[in-house]
């Protein structure tokens, strides 16, 4: 089930960077920072009640100026409006209602989503009791918060989360079934790679940066296997956007990985790895994605030799620090070499991201691991592994019990990490770690 995104909408100067800002930044929000991942504040992942979702921000949105950055912003709003699953719809009652307001709110009306009324800046009697005239957008209920003051941002949370879609499996959420998203920055040779593929063109394919605007699936067998292939529009760094569509098309791709089992993350080989590069990589990673690194136009790399391949994946390791388990395949859309490689990658990157490990054998290589590493000693104390169990997959997640969870070192936890990889493989998935305290008698 992929994450419910929410849209902060509204004019501008009433709060709705403030808002996001905070959701992102407090304890509201669950932001884990990866090493080696640069990040963009236009979207962020949050998690309230238990639900996981993307909020993302918007400029503000003046209905009757016909200025061409503030006509960008309106309909940059409008595609943030029709992506969205929830609009948080962010007015200020210092003001009271205006113009462009109930032309706002007019707009969300006719989209028929789900919409909750902040009215912000509610920070004193008088304008908590003004602020009831908002029952006059239509929109319904306004909750009265102040976004500087920190009031009543959890009961806004809650309605959010009540207008999210009932939690459930995907239509296409087949365990027979392999979902790729194929993704990167505009004109990396995607929708070359998808068509090759599926072995018929099914996306636009164009030399200008930016031409494929929707996800498109399609559903493909491949020796007995079948996948369903999501080919997202390109993402590009945040001033190098020009038309207004292409900024929220980051928001397809993200609900795109959300949705899928295996990523392709593609990089061009000419220009090498870019900050974006990173980014779209980064949160790959950190959805638990299982993912294969392609690097196309491998048939333009300049002055290839035979150790060519070997540097540019050295330089990957170095730039995608946080994703060492990835296999890396270079290929070219245009002449097809190795293209046909990228099934069978895929399959063993979705097959490792499922995969299960019974606890006995999971023991067994822990207290191996243990035996010829012991944990080092820690303010007087050795830290003592009681047990180990598998509590998920997709991504496959671990739990360590302890005596002392304090006392585990990042550079240990690591080193069982790495040791699990060895003996169970897990090539093209990330895994996580969890450490956790029991008693030994308990154990």
């Amino acid at each position: 089930m992929s994450k419910p995104i929410v849209a902060i909408v509204g004019r501008p100067n009433v709060g709705k960077s403030t808002l996001f800002n905070i959701f992102v930044d407090s304890r509201i929000s669950i932001v884990e920072d990866t090493p080696g991942v640069t990040r963009d504040r236009l979207y962020a992942d949050a998690e309230w009640l238990d639900r996981k979702f993307t909020m993302v921000d918007t400029g503000g949105i003046e209905m009757q100026n016909t200025d061409s950055i503030a006509v960008s912003i309106r309909q940059q709003a409008e595609v943030a409006i029709r992506e969205a699953d929830v609009i948080l719809f962010v007015c200020d009652a210092r003001t009271g209602i205006t113009n462009d307001d109930l032309e706002v709110a007019k707009m969300l009306r006719q989209s028929r989503k789900p919409v909750v009324l902040a009215v912000n800046k509610a920070d004193t009697p008088k304008q908590e009791a003004e602020a009831y005239e908002f029952y006059n957008l239509g929109i319904g209920e306004p909750y009265l918060i102040s976004a500087s003051n920190r009031l009543n941002l959890g009961d806004l949370l809650d309605a959010v989360v009540e207008k999210f879609p009932p939690e459930g499996e995907d239509e296409d959420d087949s365990e027979d079934v392999i979902k790729v998203a194929i993704i990167g920055r505009p004109n990396v040779g995607k929708s070359s790679i998808f068509n090759d593929i599926i072995g018929q063109t099914r996306s636009i394919v164009s030399d200008v940066a930016g031409t494929t605007r929707d996800a498109i699936d399609v559903p493909v067998e491949k020796d007995g296997q079948t996948f369903l292939f999501i080919d997202t529009a390109g993402m590009r760094r945040k001033g190098k956007i020009d038309e207004p569509i292409e900024k929220y098309s980051i928001i397809r791709t993200l609900r795109a990985v959300d949705r899928s089992d295996v990523v392709l993350l593609v990089l061009n080989a000419v220009e090498g790895i870019t900050d974006q590069d990173k980014k779209i990589a980064g949160y790959a990673h950190e959805a638990g994605k299982g993912i294969v690194i392609v690097v196309n136009k491998w048939d333009l790399y300049p002055d290839k030799t035979v150790m060519s391949t070997e540097e540019f994946t050295k330089n990957i390791r170095h730039e995608l620090i946080f994703m060492p388990y990835a296999n890396v395949v270079y290929v070219s859309a245009l002449t097809q070499q190795r293209i046909s490689r990228l099934p069978e990658m895929i399959k063993d990157a979705a097959e490792a991201n499922a995969m299960r490990i019974a606890t006995s054998v999971l023991n067994q290589v822990v207290t191996d691991a243990v035996a010829m590493n012991q944990p080092p000693m820690e303010k007087g104390k050795r830290l003592k592994i009681l047990y180990t169990t598998q509590v998920k997959v997709k991504p496959p997640t671990f739990v360590i019990f302890c005596n002392e969870p304090e006392i585990m070192h990042f550079s240990y936890q690591r080193y069982l990490e790495n040791q699990l990889r060895e003996a169970f493989g897990f090539k093209g998935t990330p895994i996580n770690i969890i450490v956790r305290g029991k008693n030994e008698d308990e154990a």
